[in-house]
This record gives structure tokens, C-alpha cells and sequence, in this order.
């Protein structure tokens, strides 16, 4: 009778211990994103100010013809775009490493065969300005200083502050992309 009610009491306690692995922390801020200006895949100007601001929006840096994570992590952004179909407000930036060969008629025809939505915008700059996003706005600089791509996601909120960083290649990093998304959507400022 003794080791049934022990037994019991421990039942009963495990959902209160397993819920505080569960609480939710509030995303860090690692910065803020200043105003930008790039060219879309349009061929139109973009203004960060006026696509952006308000929204949430997630950020990449990649190339068209790269044979390496590129392909993954355009793959992974269509998977965000897909899952959350219902925020109208989601924006997806990619920008391009590469501004050399990516004009926007390379842009516009990439962002055709990936199946890019209205509220994903492939961009494209001066190298300068490009390198200066990647490295000192949005943190992903490399050692070598070379413009070149990260594998990583960037969770930019409303405010236009950064709020996580995403490893495309840990299979959890989209899952909880989207979930982080879920959550700046309905509490812009956890």
C-alpha cells in the first residue's frame, strides 16, 4: 500500500518538474538592424524602412550558383515561407554574397524556381554596402573578412532588433525558427 502511494505521489509530481524545462525564455536582443537600402529582384529599389519595418523577418546571405549549403538553406527558407502562410506580415530577405553575377534578372529567375512568395525579397548591392550588412549589422562576419555566406538564419523582430540566430544545419533550427516567429507574432516583445 506504502510503495502504491509513493508510486502515486511521484506520478504527480512529474508533470510540475517536466513543465519548467518547458518555459519559454524570452528571445535575447543582440542588436538593432539601421535602415537599409538595396535593389530587389525586381530591379526595384528596396527600402528597408517601408518593406521591413513593423514586420517580422528573417534574413540569409547566399548566392545563386553556389554548389554548397545555398541550395539547403533557400530550401529551409521555403519551409518557413510554407509554414507560416497565415502571417501575411512575414517577411524573408535574402541577400546576395555575390553582386558581381546576381543582378536582379539572376535574382528574379532564382527566386522563380525556388518558388519565392510576394513577402520574399532576393536583393542585391554595392559589395561595400553588402559586406558591411553581414559582418556589422547582422553578425555574421568571417575571419578572413571575405564576403562570403553564413549557414545561419537571422530572427529580426518588429522593432527591427536582432533576436536569434538559426544553424541551418541542426535539424531543431527551422522548427524552432518557426516557432520563435509564432511567438514575436502574438507578443512582439518576449
Amino acid at each position: 500500500m506504502q510503495l502504491a502511494l509513493v508510486a502515486a505521489a511521484m506520478l504527480l509530481l512529474l508533470p510540475v518538474t517536466g513543465c519548467r524545462g518547458t518555459v519559454e525564455q524570452p528571445l535575447e536582443v543582440f542588436g538593432t538592424v539601421p535602415d537599409f537600402a538595396l535593389t530587389a529582384h525586381t530591379g526595384q529599389p528596396f527600402d528597408s524602412a517601408q518593406q521591413l519595418r513593423g514586420r517580422v523577418w528573417v534574413v540569409d546571405f547566399i548566392f545563386t550558383n553556389c554548389q554548397g549549403p545555398c541550395p539547403r538553406m533557400t530550401s529551409q527558407m521555403r519551409q518557413v515561407q510554407n509554414a507560416l502562410t497565415d502571417f501575411k506580415d512575414l517577411r524573408l530577405v535574402s541577400i546576395t554574397v555575390d553582386p558581381a553575377r546576381d543582378n536582379p534578372e539572376v535574382l528574379a529567375a532564382y527566386a522563380t524556381r525556388q518558388k519565392a512568395g510576394a513577402r520574399w525579397f532576393f536583393l542585391t548591392g554595392p559589395m561595400e554596402t553588402l559586406h558591411k550588412l553581414k559582418r556589422e549589422v547582422f553578425l555574421l562576419g568571417n575571419v578572413d573578412g571575405q564576403l562570403n555566406h553564413s549557414t545561419r538564419f537571422v530572427l529580426v523582430d518588429q522593432q527591427s532588433r536582432i533576436r536569434a540566430f538559426y544553424d541551418t544545419s541542426d535539424p531543431e533550427s527551422i522548427p524552432n525558427l518557426i516557432a520563435a516567429i509564432r511567438r514575436l507574432h502574438t507578443n512582439p516583445s518576449p
